[in-house]
């Protein structure tokens, strides 16, 4: 890494602190000449900024020039009194109070000759850092991300697409899973994020705390190959579970991604099964399902649904997933998650049953009832919903249909003739709520 006081070792340039001495470990990541009174629109974080000072004038011309320097970040400026008598007090001040380290030019010193050993000792530096890292190759994510972050002067993560800090130097400014969703939209923010390399459903994302020069990106990419390899090297240990498991089924519509995606959401669980779009794993914790709506846009599956089991054996939770799966199916949105406790009984076993045994059940069950209300203009249908979901008390469903009581009561007997079925029976009230339910009718 080149820092400021690398270059006031280069004996070619013969540069003399005037300021900010304590601030001489700034890393500096490119150089930039300027004449401009407010040059901040044009700076980056880490720029030795070097000046002739043609733009001061009088005492105060120095606070907007030095203070834009401040904002940006910038490692240091370099300047020549040769046009100025020497350097005034008023830039002296003015980097003392913003904490810009000055570095005084001498005036035989040619600009080019400050430009070209600065972009080589740089060029040197970015060499010899790329070798450092490379040397650490195989190495654990925390070593290589320690050894990047030296080598950046810069804070490093490794963030996994579902929101997970998977290794960090220091604590992460922003929830991890904000930083995904801003690289997945290809929003701006204050971290650059480079992604991991390698064949994963779920990709890893390499963060840094800053703005990167072109040195520190290439270094930054090499950093997401080594990630990548260590990735695809590691072996995870069989976890051990107890008797009692909660199994998680997880369906990517229309991708192979379940199984990739079920390992990196649940690193400690047990893959069960695994075929084309849907996956199962054993765990002892339950999952928290936000993680899947922050990988959804870096994923090609255009759905992503997912079945919880209850906890109990192993085989009893997996059938139980098996249908909550098969009910988040039938739920709206882009990612859909079912825990089977929070479902009705009579909704997962029909989540068991085939769409064609749906249909038959309607058309068995219902289909008087259709032709009537086709024929007649009439809708029984809803009166017969509505009065199940009242618990079959003609009362509350006359009031939710703002329908007199007796009049419910005709168009419920009324029904019962046209079906077969006594509707204040509760067997018949459940077939038909069945009925009702397979063709998506009923609410609730």
């Amino acid at each position: 890494m080149t820092t400021v006081k690398t270059l006031l070792g280069l004996s070619g340039l013969r540069l003399r602190p005037r300021a900010g001495t304590d601030l001489l470990d700034r890393p500096v990541t490119r150089i930039y000449v300027t004449e401009l009174s407010d040059p901040g629109r044009y700076l980056s974080a880490g720029e030795l900024v070097l000046s002739g000072l043609l733009w001061w004038r009088a005492p105060g011309d120095a606070e907007p020039f030095v203070a834009a320097l401040a904002r940006s970040g910038a490692a240091a400026l370099a300047a020549s009194g040769a046009d100025s008598g020497g350097i005034p007090d008023d830039v002296v001040d003015a980097c003392v109070r913003h904490r810009i380290p000055l570095l005084e030019v001498p005036a035989d010193l040619s600009f080019s000759v400050i430009t070209e050993q600065v972009v080589l000792a740089l060029a040197a530096a970015s060499d010899s850092a790329r070798k450092r890292l490379q040397a650490a190759a195989g190495a654990p994510v925390e070593t290589l991300l320690e050894r990047a972050s030296a080598e950046l002067g810069l804070p490093c993560w490794v963030l996994s697409g579902l929101g997970r800090v998977v290794a960090g130097t220091a604590p992460l400014p922003m929830p991890a899973e904000d930083v995904v969703r801003r690289y997945a939209a290809r929003e701006p923010g204050p971290l650059t994020v480079v992604p991991v390399e390698g064949r994963h459903a779920v990709p890893w994302l390499i963060a840094a705390g800053g703005p990167l020069s072109t040195a520190q990106a290439e270094l930054a990419e090499e950093l997401a190959g080594l990630v990548g390899v260590t990735r695809a090297r590691a072996a995870r240990p069989e976890p051990s579970l107890p008797d009692e498991v909660h199994v998680v089924a997880l369906r990517t519509s229309g991708s192979d991604e379940s199984r990739d995606l079920l390992s990196e959401w649940l690193p400690d669980a047990v893959l069960l099964e695994a075929a084309g779009e849907t996956a199962f794993a054993a765990t002892a914790v339950p999952p928290a399902p936000a993680a899947l709506s922050t990988v959804e846009p870096l994923l090609r599956a255009t759905r992503i649904l997912c079945g919880v089991s209850d906890p109990g054996p192993r085989e009893e939770a997996l059938e139980s997933a098996r249908y909550a799966v098969a009910v988040a199916a039938r739920r709206p949105g882009r990612v859909a998650v079912v825990r089977a406790g929070e479902v009705a009984v009579h909704e997962l076993l029909l989540a068991g049953a085939p769409d064609g045994l749906h249909a038959a059940l309607r058309r068995r069950v219902l289909g008087p009832l259709q032709a009537y209300d086709a024929e007649q203009h009439t809708d029984l249908v809803h009166t017969v919903r509505v009065f199940l979901e009242c618990s079959g008390s003609p009362t509350r469903a006359a009031k939710a249909l703002h329908v007199h009581v007796n009049t419910l009561r005709y168009r419920i007997g009324r029904a019962g003739e046209l079906l077969g079925a006594d509707l204040t029976e509760f067997t018949d009230q459940l077939d038909v709520y069945l009925a009702l339910r397979a063709g998506g009718e009923a609410g609730g």
